[in-house]
């Protein structure tokens, strides 16, 4: 499998953004999230297919050798802005982000060509399983001659993917890599209760379940990790993005002695804080998921930079937009909630802010 990317012009990665946005708009936006909330698998599988069939969205980041479009990550980072705008409920960041990451990061063609080319075609979604139950410090499944026991935490779109992506401990606690379908034997999916309505996280169950070894390098985590933050990050920007929007609407419309709320200079201020943290997430996360994407050796502490500003400034504008919506902001008829669970839970998603700050500090002693 080669690993060449196309080169993309940065008119060519906005008109692709451009056409994502336009989709999403005649779809209703934040419509299909609420329906999907109810479904089976709280994914909206008919914008996935729309997404995949009119688009290519899951090819983007897959090497043309296996029935990708041969792009590169930062193209599917500005579909993850638009998606994250609208927190749109299709498996892009659990599928073509982890899972597929975890594939091409892997290196092995065996498994690139049996599983990306469905993936690539969005026929077939997979699912990362990784974390334990503290966390993504270490994996929740054990293997054992080729056998997964134990449970995976907080997996992202479980229930709707068909194929799973393990990360196991094994003998000496080395991580090596398996792949599952997701219908086999001694497999258990179960829905979480979530903080975020948006986002299906599920734990997954593996007894003594036969899996398809997946050879990996010994820091295939890490940079999974890498990864993730810098796309989490992307997807961030565009949530944060849409509540500034939500914000500045609600305030030309809103009245208060007689005038637009929007009006009064101390909401304005707080209104330009926000627009800052915005524009200054945005050039963070572009900075990272360029490293990623050209493979910078900077790529992880730039990543990690991201995965701190971007989730704090994520949490720090919904905040400022609920109190500038005043009561209708905490109603569940108002979408700007939902931008707030969204920020609050896709801040702990692949690990604290604060505890990724510690591990590196540590590592520098």
């Amino acid at each position: 499998m080669t690993t060449e990317t196309l080169a993309i012009s940065a008119e060519e990665r906005e008109a692709l953004a451009e056409a994502v946005r336009d989709l999403l708009r005649r779809r209703g936006d934040i419509a299909s999230v609420r329906t999907a909330m109810a479904s089976t698998g709280r994914v909206d599988r008919g914008l996935w297919e729309t997404l995949c069939t009119e688009i290519g969205v899951a090819a983007l980041p897959i090497p043309e050798d296996a029935g990708g479009a041969g792009a590169s990550w930062a193209e599917l980072a500005a579909v993850l802005e638009e998606l994250g705008a609208t927190l749109s409920p299709v498996p892009a960041f659990g599928s073509s982000v982890l899972a597929t990451g975890a594939i091409l990061l892997a290196q092995d063609d065996d498994a690139a060509s049996q599983l990306l080319p469905a993936l690539a075609a969005g026929e077939q979604t997979a699912a990362l399983c990784w974390a334990g139950e503290r966390g993504w410090d270490t994996p929740g499944v054990h293997a054992d001659a080729g056998l997964l026991s134990g449970t995976a935490h907080f997996v992202v779109d479980a229930e709707s993917a068909d194929t799973f992506l393990v990360l196991a401990s094994g003998p000496g606690e080395h991580v090596t890599m398996h792949s599952v379908a997701a219908d086999a034997a001694g497999v258990t999916v179960s829905p979480l209760p979530l903080l975020d309505p948006t986002r299906a996280l599920s734990s997954v169950r593996f007894d003594e379940v036969v899996s398809t070894a997946i050879p990996a390098p010994a820091d295939l985590a890490a940079r999974l990790r890498t990864l993730g933050w810098a796309m989490l990050s992307a997807e961030q920007v565009g949530g944060a993005q849409r509540a500034l929007d939500l914000t500045v609407e609600y305030t030309k419309s809103r009245k208060q002695f007689g005038r637009t709320i929007g009006s009064f200079q101390a909401l304005k201020h707080r209104m330009a804080d926000m627009y800052v943290l915005v524009e200054t997430a945005r050039s963070i996360s572009r900075a990272a998921v360029a490293a990623v994407a050209g493979d910078d050796p900077e790529a992880s502490e730039l990543a990690l930079a991201a995965h701190v500003y971007c989730s704090n400034a994520f949490r720090r504008i919904t905040g400022e937009a609920i109190q500038l919506h005043g009561g209708i902001g905490i109603t569940w008829e108002h979408d700007i909630q939902l931008y707030f669970k969204r920020a609050q839970a896709s801040s702990q998603l692949l690990g604290a802010p604060h505890l990724a700050v510690a591990e590196a500090a540590a590592r520098l002693r």
